[in-house]
């Protein structure tokens, strides 16, 4: 399906649709990236964000050409246009347990703009592209291959950049993405702490925003990490303490069972197992039989690929 740049991001639905846990990019404009960011969420300019698109029966739009004379649609027309951009057709991909991700297609200014048929391929896409992602996640390491590091703080302002990044979170940026040599690269960062820094304030003026929370899996890291956001003040209106730290225990189980595929009653099993109970404990404790117990475990080891009990609480202990 022809198209001038892609991004697919990975959703959760542990964590919601708020931020994505990891992504991918070809041909966006660092610049049109950190623009959109800001659109979404400083002037409210988004007309079709993840939410919305949740919402609907087919969740598929396309912003930024055609009609629509609200002040967002005009936002977003401008935000694109001046990066060259005509259009963008997003799909969210989904199933009947929660949202895993995002599609985004641009086409150039003056292209051929998105049809009815593309319409059409596009949603025949979203059952294979959960597959892709799910795939990516659960391909990484399951126990961690690097170290974990003490948990790193980045300060930022109201005008969304960064104030002060802490040694640890220094280091942690240097794990993370090695390539870049002492840091993070800026394309990558800018936004992600901004749109962190946004909804940390969101959030603390409504709480029922989605909460300022990424768990990005092993595949991306090495490990699994959690980067959420706190406010500084009541308001969110002053600074933003932006925390990395790795994801374990009860901050990593909702995520690891999601893309594990792992169902309510098994997650149950694995939550006594890290806690430190022997298998009987754990039948007596949710009133099951010792044979039942076993089947969630056998069932665990063979989605997660674990050879046994220990491997599970190391991959669980992160």
């Amino acid at each position: 399906m022809a198209h001038d740049a892609l991004r697919l991001v990975g959703l959760n639905p542990a964590t919601g649709i708020g931020l994505g846990a990891f992504s991918f990019w070809h041909g966006y404009e660092p610049a049109l990236i950190s623009a959109l960011v800001l659109n979404r969420h400083l002037h409210s300019g988004d007309p079709c964000p993840p939410s919305d698109l949740a919402r609907q029966n087919v969740p598929l739009s396309v912003v930024g050409a055609g009609g629509g004379d609200g002040r967002r649609n005009t936002l977003i027309r401008r935000v694109l246009a001046s990066h060259g951009v005509g259009s963008e057709l997003r799909l969210l991909i989904r199933d009947r347990h929660g949202v895993w991700g995002l599609l985004g297609l641009l086409r150039a200014e003056g292209g051929k703009p998105f049809s009815e048929e593309d319409f059409r391929r596009v949603q025949q896409l979203g059952p294979a592209l959960l597959v892709a992602l799910r795939g990516y996640v659960t391909a990484g390491p399951l126990t961690p291959t690097v170290p974990e590091l003490p948990t790193g703080i980045i300060t930022i302002g109201p005008d969304h950049t960064v104030r002060s990044i802490s040694p640890q979170a220094r280091a942690w940026m240097r794990q993370m993405w090695p390539a870049a040599g002492s840091g993070a690269p800026d394309w990558i960062t800018n936004p992600l702490w901004a749109g962190l820094s946004l909804h940390v304030r969101a959030h603390a003026r409504d709480p029922r925003a989605w909460p300022p929370l990424i768990c990005a899996p092993a595949a991306n890291f090495g490990r699994w990490v959690l980067i959420h956001g706190q406010p500084l003040d009541e308001n969110g209106d002053s600074d933003v303490a932006i925390l990395i730290q790795a994801a374990s225990g009860k901050l990593l189980v909702p995520s690891f069972c999601d893309w594990y595929g792992i169902t309510a009653g098994e997650r149950r099993v694995i939550e006594c197992l890290y806690a430190g109970a022997a298998p009987k404990q754990i039948a007596r404790a949710l009133d099951l039989s010792a044979y039942t117990i076993n089947d969630h475990l056998k069932s665990v080891y063979r989605k997660t690929q674990a050879q046994g009990r220990d491997e599970l609480i190391a991959a669980i202990a992160g």
